[in-house]
């Protein structure tokens, strides 16, 4: 389906990224050692396997590029799936040069599918994930638009993070893990700010930065370093003080203001 210049389809509707045919060379046979062995770890319980973020974009860094796959199960993800996933992750990770790490989401097809997350979960999956194997959830969900109810629901709970980032910038946890993680969360959080106004969707993190300067020019170079950060952290500490006690905080407040709380989670 043709898209526009921003992510969209010629009804308004956010377009899906990604494609198994985009896949650069070097990542193919990591996709398929990943879709085997999820395939023997959860088998028929494993409705849906689906890869989201740069690989299927086409757009991944040999070496720096994380591979991000999200799994969905026909009933709850116990404890045990989730440390069966996070084994299997480590596993790949360490057995691949040309990643830079491995991202495994675990959920239910339940959880995608329901009403307190068909604007945020739901979304993700219909509009930012490549189906891989298995059904594919998007055909029971809607069409988006970027919206404020879509910014609401995707990334109005900043202000739940920050105190996590404070707890783990003081219990130590790497600093430049810190960096990449937050960063990016901060910059996608800018973007889904001026999103409505914009009318489009991107997940290139720089073009996010600049549409965000755009309408917030006093927040724009702080919002481009982010951006630099999120492909090169160094894990400085006045940048994360930046991000949890200035950026982060004004960021928080000023989406509760344009848009209000995303809905409360169990």
């Amino acid at each position: 389906m043709a898209t526009t210049t921003r992510g969209l389809d010629s009804q308004g509707y956010i377009a899906r990224e990604g494609s198994l045919d985009l896949i650069q060379q070097e990542f193919r046979p990591l996709v398929t050692a990943a879709r085997d062995q999820l395939l023997s770890a959860f088998g028929p319980r494993m409705t849906s396997l689906y890869l989201y973020g740069s690989v299927p974009r086409g757009t991944a860094r040999p070496g720096r590029s994380d591979l991000d796959v999200l799994i969905a199960l026909s009933d709850e993800p116990t404890g045990e799936d989730r440390s069966a996933a996070k084994a299997l992750a480590e596993s790949l990770d360490k057995g691949s040069p040309q990643i830079d790490g491995v991202g495994l989401l675990i959920v239910s097809r339940t959880q995608v599918l329901s009403d307190l997350e068909r604007h945020d979960l739901g979304w993700f999956v219909a509009c930012l994930c490549t189906p891989l194997l298995g059904e594919d959830l998007a055909e029971h969900l809607p069409r988006y638009r970027p919206d404020a109810l879509l910014a609401r629901e995707t990334n109005g709970d900043l202000a739940l993070f920050l105190p996590r980032w404070r707890e783990r910038i003081a219990r130590g946890d790497d600093p430049r893990t810190l960096d990449r993680l937050m960063s990016r969360h901060l910059v996608r959080t800018g973007f889904t700010l001026v999103m409505p106004r914009w009318n489009g969707w991107t997940s290139d993190l720089t073009r996010m930065a600049e549409v965000f300067g755009t309408y917030y020019p006093q927040r724009a170079d702080e919002m481009r370093r982010a951006a630099e950060a999120a492909y090169e952290p160094t894990g400085a500490p006045h940048t994360l003080r930046t991000y949890t006690e200035d950026l982060g905080p004004w960021l928080a407040a000023e989406y509760e203001a344009v848009h209000g709380l995303k809905a409360p989670r169990p």
